[in-house]
């Protein structure tokens, strides 16, 4: 089987299952509104988000049939891509859902989580169903054989690595700030104790709270790994797995290994963040207030939100600048090969164990 028959079956699986998606989110949208289940993250009004879920699962489902039935066209593209934008909305702050769920602690509405997450699933499948040009391909392209170029690894453009390095040291002030209270200081006219006292009150789990009691904040360590995130999106060996991992080195990084964690990382922080700093901007500038919390002014309180929010939207946007470069660094590189030559040939690239060929030495 050629390359571009199998890339027209992953492209119709892909449409059946986003078909299949829009089905199920309408129906999930629906069965929220007649059981008056509210999908706000604060509970409220519980059919106003359960409606505007069918509204975009509905045209989502009949888009992606269309394209099944008839091949891509323009207006389905155009709706595909706008429902993929709805989705992406709503599922924001999937992210400190997911977050709140690895430490064990109950997230506030199991309703709204799911939708979040089933957003997230379409907002994927609504847009590399957009891409497809299956009418366009079979029509056009003629059958040839070809193989797939695997990208040398390589390091991310220097502009790239600054947005990286920006993103990291963004989080610096974050971390050193969760990390004090942590070890019993006090910053921001709250001590470590009072912090402590504050998570158990908000129902933090039993991990979270022993990591703290041991000097360890648990968001710093994430904040940590979403460095190591980041710099494995700009360097070689976010592609290919270095020497100091064990049993794995030498091996292939499977693109999607970084690029899901990333994705979501950015679809998620890079908003939260842009619109807080906005609302900071804001209340900064006397506009609008803020309440103090549990901090003891409202100054304490918007000094904390600064440093949290800005670590946020520059890492965010961080992560969509490294996420694009390498997806456009790591993307397999079709080579037909000239008539009559056969893999390994001089006409051609030589095969690589994983059916594909290789661009160039290790």
């Amino acid at each position: 089987m050629n390359t571009r028959d199998m890339n027209t079956r992953a492209e119709q699986r892909t449409m059946t299952a986003t078909l299949v998606w829009g089905v199920a989110y309408a129906g999930f949208g629906l069965a929220c509104v007649l059981s008056g289940t509210s999908l706000s993250h604060f509970g409220g009004d519980a059919e106003g988000m359960g409606w505007a879920v069918v509204a975009v699962g509905v045209p989502a489902a009949l888009a992606a049939g269309a394209v099944v039935r008839y091949g891509m066209r323009p207006a389905l593209r155009v709706l595909l891509l706008s429902a993929c934008v709805l989705t992406g909305v709503m599922a924001f702050s999937l992210l400190m859902d997911v977050i709140t769920l690895m430490f064990g602690q109950g997230v506030d509405s199991p309703a709204s989580t799911a939708n979040k997450a089933l957003a997230a699933v379409g907002a994927v499948l609504l847009a590399a169903t957009s891409r497809s040009d299956r009418s366009d391909r079979s029509d056009h392209l003629p059958v040839v054989p070809d193989g797939t170029a695997v990208p040398k690894p390589s390091a991310a453009p220097g502009s790239v690595q600054l947005a990286a390095w920006v993103g990291t040291l963004a989080f610096l002030p974050y971390a050193a700030m969760k990390t004090y209270w942590a070890s019993g200081g006090t910053f921001a006219g709250v001590a470590g104790e009072e912090m402590l006292a504050v998570s158990e009150r908000n129902g933090a789990s039993g991990i979270f709270l022993a990591l703290e009691s041991w000097g360890l904040d648990p968001t710093a360590l994430l904040a940590l790994l979403g460095v190591f995130l980041l710099w494995g999106l700009v360097r070689p060996w976010g592609q290919v797995f270095p020497r100091w991992t064990p049993f794995l080195r030498g091996r292939r990084v499977p693109r999607s290994l970084p690029l899901a964690p990333a994705l979501l990382g950015a679809a998620t922080l890079a908003p939260y963040g842009v619109v807080g700093i906005g609302y900071l901007a804001l209340v900064t500038g006397g506009a609008v207030t803020m309440g103090r919390g549990d901090f003891p002014s409202e100054g304490d309180a918007l000094l904390v939100a600064w440093i949290g929010i800005t670590a946020f939207a520059v890492h965010g946007v961080a992560l969509v600048v490294a996420a694009r470069s390498y997806w456009l660094r790591t993307r397999p590189v079709r080579l037909p090969m000239a008539t009559g030559s056969t893999p390994g040939s001089a006409a051609g690239p030589a095969a690589t164990p994983g059916g594909g060929t290789s661009c160039g030495r290790r």
